[in-house]
């Protein structure tokens, strides 16, 4: 006899398992954590507080202490080259980006690996969040691409405000900051931006973040937002409220700064005891200048630190937004940035020169403001990697040792420092682990794609390792001719001239992060076999060696002219010859330059 149904005990049931369903999987993905980068631009090693510095970082200095501060962790020397990774997992000569756009040869244009763009032979962890059910998000600098497949909503985010150049005034969102493009090109969600008439890009883009997450706060799902920060890209631009913190705090100079910062890294464990440091030859007599110049020497570091506390204040906006609506608890923060600090000085070219002095004002008295330009240059780029060698662009650990803070994992262990190598490619594995997300295995959604070649760094947030890469593994480097690999605590060096001699050269980097003492008269069997080592990256990876000569002062000239100016003399009429007499007197002038700065 078959017993009866009573429907409507059916239909409660049915719907009470539907209920529970849901409610477990809003529990699941209540348990994967939001996944916030805050990517600095151009910060050198000992910016941060909690690395040493005397800016005001309270901010981020706290996210350090809730969390695991790695002080040997390299990127790329230059912008666009790290986002690409950083979004990819994947080495830049791989992904599309093995130069920039502004320092790329012109024989290399195009070539495989040479794009100057991402190509379409990787996915971004965006893409992976997404599909696993995330929310995405991006605001400020993207640089990785203007075409429609490079653009966010075509890289896996849900929402999106960005700048596709390579910065821009901080001040005025159609103002460029060189002559190197027609135009400040911003998209929102992929299609170009009205933008405000004036606006301060920190707060402006951690604005547009928090309205992007409020948006979809409804949706319980779990979210990735990434913070692209113009600061401190030149021009160094900041609120006279921050300025004037820092007045009268960098008097001393430099050299005293360099040597300030060193120590403090040493008292904050950040690096060995007694660790020595080199004086870079790029780095000028302070007591040799005249109290007007150290006087306006003084103000550029000034708005410099003001630049880099009025971007951790934004940072401190979002954090508390997510403390306000409960969820700071259960949000991963990651802080790092794409370079060491800029020491690039655009009016020591007559070019940039003649454009700044037509477009910015830089007197003392405006330094920071709207319509003023400012840099800091090479004396106290130096001074910001205390107490590493070279700065931006250069292959020494000044330019590829950045500070990294991760913050917030589940069972992470507090206010740590991890002292072993990290590399920029462990980042996007250690993301899409902490959301239980898989990497892609060689293909996404039908198509084959390049795998991460990273280690995810999670184990060592939760102290269960004690390194993340093995002692016998090479970890090769290269941009614009610029080289190193890395093995163990090891690190093979080759930097270009001016500031490098092209040479190779061997150093402990972990009790000689100065790179002070070359070892390879004492390792002569390493020093060659890291050769190899290079070689077979350099192989595997298909980058292209450097022309004769290269120059990437000379070279920024060539591309602006090839990409800037001759199409806009070409729309306007002027005769090809004209532009290949001012191709030529560029030429000279730069050349004539280096002839005069050489030993």
């Amino acid at each position: 006899m078959r017993r009866r149904i009573d429907t409507p005990l059916l239909i409660m049931a049915l719907a009470f398992c539907g209920f529970s369903c849901a409610d477990s999987a809003l529990a699941a993905e209540k348990t994967r954590p939001n996944i916030v980068v805050l990517l600095a631009d151009d910060w050198g090693f000992s910016d941060v507080g909690a690395f040493g510095g005397e800016i005001a970082t309270p901010h981020l200095d706290d996210l350090a202490r809730r969390g695991m501060r790695f002080s040997n962790f390299h990127v790329s020397a230059s912008c666009s080259p790290t986002r690409a990774m950083l979004l990819t997992g994947v080495d830049n000569h791989r992904n599309g980006v093995g130069n920039m756009r502004e320092t790329i040869p012109q024989s290399h244009v195009g070539k495989p690996g040479y794009l100057s763009v991402l190509d379409t032979n990787v996915v971004t962890i965006a893409s992976l969040l997404k599909d696993s059910g995330y929310r995405t998000y991006v605001t400020g600098k993207w640089h990785v691409g203007k075409e429609a497949h490079n653009l966010p909503p075509a890289r896996g985010f849900d929402r999106s405000i960005v700048q596709g150049d390579s910065g821009s005034d901080n001040w005025e969102t159609g103002k460029r900051y060189l002559d190197l493009a027609d135009t400040v090109s911003w998209f929102e969600d992929g299609k170009p931006a009205v933008m405000p008439t004036d606006y301060y890009s920190s707060k402006f883009f951690v604005d547009k973040m928090l309205a992007y997450i409020q948006s979809g706060a409804k949706d319980n799902k779990p979210f990735f937002a990434y913070v692209a920060f113009q600061a401190n890209h030149i021009p160094v631009q900041a609120p006279k409220e921050f300025i004037e913190k820092y007045k009268g705090k960098y008097d001393k100079g430099w050299t005293a700064l360099r040597q300030a910062r060193r120590d403090k890294a040493i008292e904050l464990g950040l690096i060995p005891k007694d660790a020595p440091m080199v004086t870079m030859s790029t780095t000028a007599n302070w007591d040799a200048l005249s109290d007007k110049d150290k006087q306006y020497q003084a103000r550029r570091m000034e708005v410099y630190a003001a630049m880099a506390d009025a971007m951790d204040a934004q940072v401190g906006r979002l954090v508390a937004y997510l403390k306000d609506v409960g969820e700071y608890d259960n949000t991963v923060f990651v802080f790092m940035s794409d370079n060491g600090a800029e020491a690039s000085d655009p009016y020591a070219v007559l070019a940039g020169r003649l454009w700044l002095d037509w477009k910015y004002n830089k007197s003392i008295e405006q330094l920071g403001a709207k319509g003023a330009y400012s840099i800091i240059g090479p004396s106290w780029a130096s001074a910001a990697a205390s107490p590493l060698s070279t700065y931006k662009f250069y292959s020494g650990e000044g330019g590829i040792r950045v500070p990294l803070i991760i913050s917030g994992a589940a069972n992470m262990q507090r206010n740590q420092i991890f002292s072993g190598l990290a590399h920029i490619n462990d980042i996007a594995p250690t993301l899409l682990e902490l959301a239980q997300v898989a990497r892609p295995n060689g293909r996404y959604k039908g198509q084959a794609v390049e795998p991460m070649t990273g280690s995810s760094l999670l184990p060592v947030l939760k102290g269960q390792a004690q390194q993340v890469h093995a002692a016998d593994e090479a970890i090769g480097y290269e941009l614009s001719g610029n080289q190193a690999v890395f093995k163990g605590d090891l690190k093979l060096i080759k930097n270009i001239p001016p500031v490098g001699d092209g040479l190779w050269h061997l150093y402990d980097i972990r009790n000689d992060p100065g790179e002070t003492k070359d070892l390879q008269s004492q390792m002569p069997a390493i020093f060659t076999a890291m050769q190899a080592d290079y070689a077979a990256y350099a192989k595997a990876n298909g980058v292209l060696p450097m022309p004769e000569n290269y120059d990437p002062i000379q070279q920024v000239l060539i591309n602006a002219l090839v990409n800037v100016y001759l199409p806009r003399f070409q729309r306007n009429g002027l005769p090809i010859l004209a532009v290949g007499v001012l191709l030529l007197a560029a030429f000279v002038l730069v050349r004539r330059r280096r002839r005069m700065q050489a030993p």
